[in-house]
């Protein structure tokens, strides 16, 4: 009996955006990842290490809602951050909390969602 002696690598965590669904494993959640150390991050936020970069560049992929906590990736589609992380579930639903810029483009991204689904 040959005994392989290779170590089997720990799993990855994954991210998955509970609005897309997009999923990804990533290194690292917080707001200073250890491999990019000149950066402090403005939320706890799950990051990866950039494959495409030979330095310490890393990408931000999501973040939990600061209302229902729901994970949610970086997508207009999925987020906004305004000085906070929030669905865009929960911006709907409180979007009288919000300063009129945001309103504004709330109303925009409707619009422009409607129209796209008339097309299709």
């Amino acid at each position: 009996m040959a005994e392989t002696h290779e170590k089997a690598k720990p799993a990855k965590d994954v991210f998955v955006c509970e609005n897309c669904n997009f999923s990804v494993s990533f290194d690292y959640f917080g707001r200073k990842p250890p491999f990019a150390r000149s950066y402090v991050l403005m939320e706890e936020a799950y990051v990866m290490k950039d494959p495409f970069s030979e330095e310490r560049g890393f990408i931000t992929l999501g973040s939990s809602c600061n209302i229902c906590r729901a994970k949610v990736c970086l997508s207009q589609n999925c987020s906004l951050f305004y000085t906070k992380r929030f669905c865009l579930q929960c911006v709907k639903k409180n979007l009288k909390e919000f300063p009129a810029e945001i309103k504004e483009v709330s109303k925009e991204k409707a619009m422009l969602a409607k129209l796209l689904e008339s097309k299709c």
